[in-house]
């Protein structure tokens, strides 16, 4: 594979990261500590230790700030303060200070593109009067004039002008300018009002850096800069924040929600995620009508396959792809991929570069919920974000507040897994999980940063990961054929129906997968 012309982005990454593991918690339907029905900080600080013993080194936690909650808390009226109903800042800070203790790292959700309408730079910049929040927000010259191709609110306020907005008409767009201004009201990247909101979210990421966070996932980071088709202007805001954070935070982590890591890494994130839309091919593997996962053995994987090696290549080989077990976005994986299916799924997560992210219930095989009425601007995803299932007490263990207070109804059928059913069975995915887990961790080739190779992209799945040291061999077949290859080593791990290693063959019934380590290596 051709190597490019992008930094090498290893060099700045902090050391922690490149072993991490992460647990994504959507705070209100994690644990709720006060009986309210609604998941809060302290509750999440009362399970680290699951956390923890599950194999996770690292969270990632959802928008916890102030907000009216029209869009589950991407809709912030507030950057500096925790929202009433998930505690208070002191709570944050404790939940960093705990972390550490435990030898874990939490990464918060950094909403830059948008606002709540309630924020008070909105309610400012709605002032006809000129003031130092008027060019905080995209506005156009004319209550008649809609920002082309955005969404806009207009007639809204005696401003004259529109403003543009991001996804919903509640989230007024912040503004960065745009790399090629079309109208007079169109500001450049540096003019002094997008100059200003840049200052002003650095600003942010230094308050809570300073209060213990680890760093940051940033919530669509591609989209800042608008008319940036390149992405030109885009990036080079990056560069700008990462050599901030290069100077005074050397340790903090950046992960962007972006989906181009050709462009992401360049920006100088450290990581990049895989969208569940777009042209990365995931949910070829996870959701759809024929996923690759599937025991049926109708999907495929060599389009996903193609556009991870073409992505790879444009992040030097340093395995800086994050690929989710699902996040609160997404239907949960438990609606297409179930039972064994999942286990073969999860040894492909837990064995692949990038840091790895399970979204919380994923690792017990929580159900998606159909048919529930949204919340707080979920819509169809509301079904994925229903409390976590600890135990077969009232409301599942995650409150003890009256049912119909509950944030989200809890799933009430019979089967429904938890935590402590899960942790009783040997068999479960939560213990295989915590193998998979141990497993990566104990060998160089399988974290982080170790490099990957892939053989084959047919029924089965084939890939080396490998540094100087050590090279290992993971062969997943989710397929019914078996798969028969010539390989010398040592089966450090399979689950499935079965897999043998004898005499310079490595044999991999369908509906299995191993991990081979490489004879040369002993």
């Amino acid at each position: 594979m051709a190597k490019t012309d992008y930094k090498n982005n290893s060099s700045d990454m902090p050391k922690w990261l490149k072993k991490a593991v992460f647990y994504e918690i959507y705070p209100q339907s994690f644990k709720d500590s006060n009986g309210d029905g609604i998941g809060d900080i302290p509750g999440v600080i009362e399970k680290l230790d699951y956390v923890k013993d599950l194999g996770c080194n690292a969270i990632w936690l959802n928008p916890c700030f102030e907000s009216p909650f029209f869009d589950a808390g991407y809709d912030i009226s507030d950057y500096y303060k925790v929202a009433d109903r998930y505690g208070t800042n002191d709570d944050l800070k404790k939940l960093f200070k705990e972390a550490h203790l435990r030898g874990m790292h939490v990464l918060l959700d950094l909403v830059p593109g948008h606002t709540s309408v309630n924020h008070k730079w909105f309610t400012e910049s709605m002032k006809p009067e000129k003031n130092e929040y008027s060019d905080r927000y995209i506005w156009s010259d004319s209550v008649w004039e809609t920002p082309k191709n955005m969404g806009s609110l207009t007639g809204i306020c005696d401003r004259q002008g529109a403003v543009a907005v991001n996804f919903f008409s509640h989230q007024p767009a912040l503004n960065y300018g745009f790399y090629k201004p079309e109208k007079k009201w169109q500001q450049p990247v540096d003019a002094e009002g997008p100059k200003a909101t840049l200052k002003e979210m650095m600003n942010i990421m230094k308050f809570w850096l300073d209060m213990g966070c680890d760093g940051f996932r940033v919530d669509m980071a591609g989209s800042l800069v608008k008319y940036d088709r390149e992405s030109l202007g885009t990036i080079a805001l990056w560069q700008k924040v990462r050599e901030f954070l290069r100077k005074e935070y050397p340790d903090a982590a950046m992960i962007s929600e972006w989906g181009e890591p050709e462009k992401s890494i360049k920006g100088g994130f450290h990581m990049d995620f895989l969208l569940h839309f777009g042209p990365s091919h995931y949910n070829d593997l996870f959701r759809c009508k024929k996923p690759y996962f599937s025991g049926k053995g109708k999907g495929t994987c060599k389009k996903f396959v193609k556009k991870y090696v073409e992505n790879y290549e444009k992040t030097n080989r340093e395995g800086l792809i994050c690929i989710p077990s699902g996040n609160h976005d997404m239907i949960r994986l438990s609606k297409t991929i179930r039972g064994n299916e999942a286990k073969l799924a999860f040894a492909f997560l837990l064995s692949m570069p990038g840091a790895p992210f399970i979204y919380y219930g994923d690792e017990i095989g929580m159900k998606y919920r159909e048919g529930l009425i949204s919340k707080e601007g979920g819509y169809e995803r509301t079904g994925s974000r229903t409390p976590m299932q600890w135990n077969n007490g009232k409301n599942a263990g995650f409150s003890e507040a009256d049912p119909e207070k509950l944030y989200l109804p809890v799933d009430d059928s019979k089967k429904r897994p938890t935590v402590e059913d899960a942790e009783k069975d040997p068999d479960s995915l939560l213990n295989e999980i915590k193998k998979l887990i141990k497993i990566r961790m104990e060998h160089e080739a399988l974290l982080n940063t170790a490099e990957i190779e892939f053989i084959n992209a047919g029924h089965y799945m084939q890939y080396d990961r490998f540094t100087k040291n050590e090279r290992i061999s993971v062969i997943i077949n989710p397929s019914g054929e078996e798969c028969k290859l010539k390989m010398k080593g040592k089966l450090i791990y399979s689950v499935g129906k079965g897999a043998s290693l004898k005499d310079g063959k490595c044999i991999v019934k369908g509906g299995s997968a191993c991990f081979v380590k490489h004879e040369a290596d002993k």
